[in-house]
């Protein structure tokens, strides 16, 4: 299965992830997110300026506003 970083306060997204058999990895700093194939973020600290690094090669899910039920289908699909 795919590696998945999941900010920390995300535990029902992380939860469900890895009952799907994802491995999972707590996003503390840029290094944690640099080998995963997925992040999941919060949207609670997005950049106010609009500017971002991209720090990993693979997509990053912007989890406000959805249930650990629809991060779960679009990471599904985002892998596939």
């Amino acid at each position: 299965m795919a590696r998945i970083g999941v900010e920390e306060s995300l535990a029902n997204v992380k939860e469900a992830l890895m009952e799907m058999g994802h491995e999972v990895v707590d996003l503390r700093s840029e290094e944690d997110a640099a080998y995963c194939d997925c992040c999941i973020i919060s949207g609670q600290d997005k950049d106010v300026m609009g500017i971002t690094e991209a720090v990993i090669a693979g997509s990053v899910i912007n989890a406000q506003g959805m249930s650990a039920e629809d991060v779960c289908q679009m990471v599904n699909r985002k892998l596939t």
